[in-house]
């Protein structure tokens, strides 16, 4: 055989299958068909794939994962209530509950644009304030809460208009990609700081956060280390953030810039600035100085969310399993993981990783998951910086998203918005938007043949 024919081989011994004048087919590895490991995959690939629980949990555990997807799924309401386990809903909010932006526990989307009009206010989509010096806004505070209870005014309203960015990659196709511009109108408060920064950030799915809480500090910093020595522009870094549950700095873990260190205070977090609940952790409802009448509002009690509730809430995040994967040994999802390997996409995505201890969860010790992330900054470049700081991550970085999972976003969610803010529409513009310390990465692809490229979503959607 000669050339042409001789990259199409099939070589049926080895499992390997060569590619457009590229590198073999990549091995495959039984162990990745169980993501999650073998306490925390599940093989449901239905609406529900990203709600089930670890299949690993005690007697104790499931009880309190049930109670913790109550709390989790079901609206909060108005103080006073008849329902008093579930009132001190705002003053301001952007949610009623958890469950509203994390839809059936997977990855939220903009608002809907219909004929090229928003028509509705984001809910899954919030947005981040701070000035100079990572401060909050002197008037609105760290997050923009664009709902209020009855006789409190909504902080402001969200504005989003599109503009639209057209290329093509090397054999001619063109693509087009949606750049989101954001403005904040109807300021019930008067005006923002003059040197206001905005961050937008997208709800993301909730699968396998116990796990990625579970890997060692020192496997992440290892990362890093590599990524310099490899000398190939990657060169990610470690965010640093408080944790106001351990009381002390841990290396972030979760959202979009790492700036959370774990799931627990994640979740009291998001109960105090998304629905406006405190708890024990945050005790203070927050309303700005300025905000007269959210200080006179009804409480729900002093707590909102008590100690027990919160951390069965705190559990059910940590133990929302993995699905399973599809067809990840079939020819095109290795090929296209044989892509995605010498496009370098892998300095970030790191496959894989061997968990250690973990005392919340023991049964998550020592288990082999891959959740295609690193967990740390980089620079994505300036198409994608919001110019905004946060902790020790700088205006152009964001932190390596997991990929487990993606595949099945539009099964469960009904879309494919990604990254985050939600500006990609599929998983080919998502890598089309990536620049600064992937900018290789993204040229690698648009040099890829049209059947390239296919097997490569067909990997990703194998996830």
């Amino acid at each position: 055989m000669h050339s042409k024919l001789a990259l199409a081989a099939i070589v049926l011994a080895g499992s390997v299958l060569a590619y457009e004048g590229q590198a073999l087919l990549a091995q495959y590895a039984p162990s990745e068909e169980l993501p999650g490991g073998e306490v925390g995959t599940t093989d449901d690939h239905g609406k529900n794939a990203f709600s089930l629980p670890y299949p690993g949990l005690s007697d104790q555990q499931k009880t309190d994962f049930v109670v913790g997807n109550s709390f989790f799924k079901k609206a909060w309401v108005e103080a006073p209530s008849s329902t008093k386990a579930r009132d001190g809903l705002g003053p301001h909010f952007v949610a009623q509950s958890c469950g509203a932006c994390h839809t059936l526990d997977g990855r939220g989307a903009p608002p809907d644009f219909s004929n090229g009009i928003q028509q509705e206010q984001p809910m899954a989509l919030l947005i981040r304030l701070s000035i100079p010096g990572q401060k909050p806004d002197p008037v609105y505070g760290g997050q923009l809460n664009n709902r209020a209870i009855p006789h409190v005014k909504p902080e402001g309203q969200v504005q989003i208009k599109y503009e639209t960015i057209t290329s093509q990659f090397a054999d001619g196709t063109k693509y087009e990609l949606l750049k989101p511009h954001y403005r904040i109108s109807d300021l019930a408060y008067g005006p923002m700081h003059k040197d206001i920064m905005l961050s937008p950030r997208i709800a993301p799915q909730m699968i396998g956060l116990g796990l990625l809480e579970a890997i060692p500090e020192a496997k992440i910093l290892a990362n890093a280390a590599k990524q310099k020595a490899d000398n190939k522009g990657i060169n990610g870094e470690p965010n640093y953030v408080y944790d106001a549950f351990a009381k002390k700095e841990l290396i972030g873990r979760f959202g979009w810039k790492a700036n959370v260190a774990s799931i627990g205070h994640q979740s009291a977090g998001a109960f105090l600035g998304d629905i406006g609940i405190t708890s024990s952790i945050n005790p203070h409802e927050d309303c700005m100085p300025a905000q007269t009448d959210c200080k006179k509002a009804p409480s729900g009690g002093k707590p909102e969310i008590d100690d027990k509730t919160l951390k069965q809430v705190i559990l059910y995040s940590q133990t929302l399993a993995v699905p399973t994967r599809r067809d990840a040994d079939s020819p095109a999802v290795l090929h296209g993981k044989q892509i995605f390997k010498d496009a370098n996409c892998v300095s970030c995505h790191t496959p894989s990783y061997k968990t250690g201890e973990f005392k919340a969860i023991p049964q998550l010790a020592n288990q082999t998951i891959y959740p295609y992330t690193d967990l740390l900054l980089h620079d994505m470049g300036e198409s994608l910086a919001d110019g905004r700081p946060d902790g020790r991550a700088n205006g152009r970085q964001w932190k390596t998203p997991p990929l487990w999972g993606l595949g099945l976003v539009h099964t469960v969610n009904g879309h494919t918005r990604f990254l985050h803010d939600g500006r990609a529409r599929n998983l080919m513009e998502a890598v089309l938007w990536h620049g600064g310390e992937a900018e290789a990465s993204k040229q690698y692809v648009l040099k890829l043949t049209a059947q390239d490229r296919e097997n490569l979503l067909t990997f990703l959607n194998s996830l």
